[in-house]
């Protein structure tokens, strides 16, 4: 049984060709970066997390045209309503930064796991 969807806000760092390179840009491994994409198989509309540099949520995000989209991910601001993670995501966008809202399958809002 699949979790309940979470939205969160995000802001964007980088756009990339495909989901691995948005993860190497984040600062993953790339053999950790092919075990998340081939586990997230089957499911394009989620956001795939990771936890880099001590904790610091990261995410790469779906874009059109298949495109990927490299976050700084604010996982702890999440929430069960896109209008209120695009909201978050509003606040988030100062001094041209370009904020995106994530989905993932997730813990109850307000809580991290992974």
């Amino acid at each position: 049984m699949d979790s309940e969807l979470q939205y969160f806000p995000a802001v964007l760092r980088s756009e990339h060709d495909s989901p691995i390179d948005a993860l190497v840009a984040l600062g993953l491994p790339r053999e950790e970066c092919m075990e998340l994409v081939a586990a997230s198989w089957g499911r394009p509309e989620l956001s795939l997390l990771a936890w880099v540099d001590g904790g610091r949520a990261v995410a790469v995000l779906p874009l059109a045209e298949g495109r990927w989209a490299a976050c700084n991910a604010f996982v702890e601001q999440s929430c069960r309503e896109p209008k209120e993670a695009l909201r978050r995501a509003g606040k988030l966008a100062k001094r041209g930064r370009r904020a995106l809202v994530g989905v993932w399958a997730g813990a109850p809002a307000g809580t991290m796991a992974g």
